[in-house]
Parts: C-alpha cells; sequence; structure tokens
C-alpha cells in the first residue's frame, strides 16, 4: 500500500508495477488526465493545489479503508499538483486483488472518495483567458 500527493510527473505504468504479485489475478488501473473541456468551456490546463499534510493523511486513510474492505495490500494513488497541460496524468489508481471484481470496486472507491474528502483544489485555464475554482466534490457528486 502506497499514497502520495507528487508534484512530478506521474508513470502510470510504474504504479501498475508496484501492485504485481503472483496471487493476484486482476490488476486495475485508474488514469485521469487533463481534458480539453469542462462544462462546455475549453480549457487550456489547470492547476491542483492541495493542504499537503491533510490531503496526504485522508488519502492514506482511504486507502487503508479500500485495502481493509476488499482484503488486499496491493494499493497505490498517487495524485499530482501544481500546473498541468492537457493530457497530463493528475491521479493514477492501482488496484491488484486475487479477483477482478474487488480490484475494480476497490479502485472506484479509492477515486470516489478521494474526490469527496481530500483537501483538493483545481483552477481550471481556458481559451479565453480566464481561470476558475472547480469543487472537486461536485464533480464527484456528478460522475456518479
Amino acid at each position: 500500500m502506497r499514497s502520495a500527493m507528487v508534484d512530478h510527473a506521474i508513470d502510470a505504468s510504474r504504479l501498475l508495477l508496484e501492485v504485481a504479485d503472483h496471487r493476484n489475478g486482476a490488476s486495475v488501473l485508474f488514469v485521469g488526465t487533463v481534458r480539453d473541456i469542462n462544462d462546455g468551456m475549453p480549457v487550456t490546463g489547470l492547476d491542483y493545489t492541495a493542504y499537503g499534510a491533510m490531503a496526504q493523511r485522508e488519502l492514506a486513510d482511504i486507502v487503508s479503508e479500500a485495502a481493509k474492505r476488499w482484503e488486499t495490500q496491493d494499493i497505490v494513488v498517487e495524485h499530482r499538483v501544481g500546473e498541468l497541460q492537457l493530457g497530463d496524468v493528475s491521479v493514477a489508481i492501482a488496484v491488484a486483488h486475487p479477483h477482478r471484481g474487488q480490484a475494480f470496486e476497490a479502485a472506484r472507491y479509492v477515486i470516489e472518495e478521494l474526490k469527496r474528502r481530500a483537501p483538493i483544489w483545481k483552477r481550471e485555464h481556458y481559451v479565453d483567458g480566464r481561470t476558475d475554482w472547480v469543487s472537486t466534490a461536485t464533480e464527484a457528486a456528478g460522475a456518479k
């Protein structure tokens, strides 16, 4: 198990390798990337900022909850902070489990709880030069 807030590019394939183990029959990788449009507005990039210590603690708690609930220690999560461009990876979650259903469920739990609970904020940069803070909790509620 590992979770981290990082200020560098995320190598999602490396996370998948971290959870690899012969006892697991399934590995799931969720990769969130910066898209070019949000709520009909063309986006050029974004900034993520977080309350560092609290965000790290909450992320670790979420991973621990998922590990306990789905009985796997093979969960790795990284969330990026700083300036991101279109296509950059903002979050990656790798989960391995003996069974695929539990791997998928654990990964979904981690991303939904992260969006709901972690003190991480996103400021989008739009094509017209404006910027706007976007609530990740609001996004999480709409994504279900």
